[in-house]
């Protein structure tokens, strides 16, 4: 594994580490070049409740002929809103935000700001 990799798993384990200290269901990011994910994970147990991605089929249909589909912060604003809108359906009103080690800044901030607009509590 690379350094920039392990320090970043090194950052998000402390970030875990304090929320699983809040007993709190935890709404995680991983980002790729070409995609976003979002998943809900409970604090017992660590299941996954809700996932939302830009590899879904109705995430993918809404960036039709949007330029680079899924690795902006225009396709994060989407998955944030689909996701938030999973999670109330599923009776999750609110979660603490795992940002799994990266900066609060471009895709993970759009996905976590359209999320609260959606709804969903942090």
């Amino acid at each position: 594994m690379s350094d920039k990799k392990l320090s970043r798993l090194r950052r998000a384990r402390a970030t875990r580490a304090r929320i699983r200290l809040e007993r709190e269901n935890r709404l995680t990011v991983f980002r790729s070049n070409l995609n976003i994910y979002a998943s809900v994970i409970s604090s017992d147990g660590g299941k996954v409740l809700v996932t939302a991605s830009t590899v879904e089929p109705e995430v993918r249909s809404q960036l039709d002929g949007a330029k680079g589909k899924g690795g902006n912060a225009a396709a994060a604003k989407v998955v944030g809103a689909r996701l938030a809108q999973k999670a109330k359906a599923a009776g999750i009103e609110s979660v603490a935000f795992d940002r799994a080690g990266y900066r609060y800044h471009g895709r993970v901030k759009a996905l976590a700001e359209a999320a609260r607009e959606a709804g969903l509590k942090f």
